[in-house]
């Protein structure tokens, strides 16, 4: 039968496979075949793996012999800062270039389990730093609904992986919004879990406090099934929390409250399209049952600022380690010193040399107590705002974005204008709350129809709030 990429789900191919109607090998070769066309124009992948074919056989072996698992034979795209046994993982950085990573992440270890099908990994922001995959030492990516366009960042590779049918399904990282953000440029579903809820061991570290693996596809349903397939406890990751069960009553429950924080949305800078679009959002919730509330978080403003101190602090520390000496680039000197001034000067980038500096002035002594600690205080603050706002509602919504996908060049030489773009995800990760974008509509720019998202926040451990919610406001959108 002839494969519908577009239309197909991780469910529906499952299906299709476990029937005959095409084979692991078959579906493989498809999505081979679109990113072999595609993939030029587009960069989202770095590299394409040499044994999708073996893998795919290896996951036919399954579905015929009946220990297949939903995730069988699904092709995913990895992002390249998540560890690949065997596989150059290089964060889209210079200064990793031809590091080959000799163990698997946990998720990758538990995916592999399943029989998933890897088919290569995906350009980035170099180190996660970036909301447009522009920062990438090899090239920008560009936005598959119009090619003009940043796809977002920092996981750009993989949303637009997914969004021009490159894979069924992807891996990314999120710090402050690097898999909502581009899912939400690129039109599809992106899925921040609990912090703690999935292991990071494997992942190459940027804010060890705010990181979180998280999953893109077309569906609320498939992002699901992977983060289903990928969360857990993990002992080589003290972060992770004990098991849990995610889908408590409430996220089975009818007439939930959906709290608005309105006073977030009035401070301006916010495209009228999208506040139009995030109206509309609210009035579509409405109309299918659940109830809005309006609600306070006083202290929402300052997460950006927050944000923007403590993330360079942690990625400053974090990477120290890459020094030219253990693994990756070298660039000698006449001395150790100087190997490692010219190894970071030529390996690193602008931004990530921007991060790095900004996180050691932070951490310096007279300014550790004026910045890290005074930032560290009030994101306690938040934390209260949200526990305070989750006592008088189920689930909280933003939209994803200020804006649709800007140009590829607008905002690079004003590093602030491109820090706004995660004004409506941080907080999500400065409190640890599980968040989802899902496509919400489009807006039309030049011609060309450009995506939007709606973000659904909720309690920490309650990812099944999110997935009804979601998957309620997909549906009730294609109708």
């Amino acid at each position: 039968m002839k494969i519908d990429l577009k239309n197909l789900t991780i469910q529906k191919a499952s299906d299709h496979m476990k029937r005959g109607d095409f084979g692991a090998l078959d579906l493989a070769e498809q999505y081979v075949k679109v990113i072999a066309d595609n993939n030029a124009g587009i960069n989202c992948y770095l590299e394409m793996f040499d044994d999708i074919g073996d893998q795919a056989k290896a996951a036919q072996k399954m579905i015929d012999d009946g220990t297949a698992t939903l995730l069988t034979g699904i092709p995913i795209a990895v992002k390249d800062n998540i560890l690949i046994k065997g596989r150059k993982a290089g964060a889209a950085s210079k200064i990793l270039e031809g590091f080959v990573s000799p163990y698997d992440a946990t998720v990758i270890s538990k995916l592999k389990k399943e029989g998933v099908v890897f088919l290569g990994r995906t350009n980035m922001d170099e180190f996660a730093m970036g909301a447009s995959t522009e920062n990438s030492a090899y090239g920008p990516t560009r936005n598959p609904c119009d090619e003009s366009r940043v796809p977002g960042g920092s996981s750009g590779g993989s949303a637009a992986a997914v969004a021009m049918d490159g894979a069924l399904a992807a891996l990314g990282s999120d710090t402050g919004g690097s898999v909502r953000q581009p899912a939400s440029f690129c039109g599809v579903v992106g899925l921040k879990p609990t912090y703690g809820s999935v292991s990071r061991f494997g992942l190459i570290a940027m804010g060890s406090s705010l990181d979180q693996i998280g999953s893109m596809g077309k569906t609320v349903e498939d992002v699901k099934i992977l983060y289903d397939a990928m969360r857990g406890y993990d002992t080589k990751d003290s972060s992770t929390l004990p098991d849990y069960d995610p889908y408590s009553l409430r996220g089975k429950a009818e007439g939930l409250t959906i709290g608005v924080p309105w006073h977030f949305m009035r401070n301006g800078g916010i495209d009228p399209d999208v506040l139009e679009n995030f109206e509309s959002s609210i009035k579509l919730l409405e109309s299918i049952g659940y109830k809005t509330k309006e609600i306070s978080l006083p202290n929402i403003k300052y997460s950006l600022a927050i944000y923007y101190i403590l993330m360079p602090a942690e990625s400053s520390s974090n990477l120290a380690r890459f020094d030219g000496v253990k693994y990756g680039l070298m660039e000698e000197g006449s001395d150790l010193l100087q190997t490692y001034i010219n190894s970071r000067t030529v390996g690193f980038g602008p931004e990530p040399r921007r991060r790095i500096m900004l996180g050691n002035y932070i951490l310096s002594a007279g300014y550790y107590d004026a910045y890290y600690n005074k930032a560290n205080a009030l994101r306690a603050l938040i934390n209260k705002d949200f526990d305070d706002a989750f006592r008088e509602v189920d689930a909280l919504v933003t939209p994803t974005t200020p804006s649709p996908a800007f140009k590829i060049g607008d905002k690079t030489g004003d590093p602030l204008s491109m820090y706004l773009e995660d004004i409506f995800t941080v907080p999500a990760n400065l409190t640890g709350v599980p968040a989802i974008s899902v496509p919400s509509g489009k807006v039309t720019r030049e011609g060309k129809e450009l995506p939007l998202g709606l973000e659904i926040m909720a309690r920490r451990k309650e990812e099944g709030v999110l997935f009804k919610i979601g998957k309620d406001f997909q549906s009730a959108s294609l109708r």
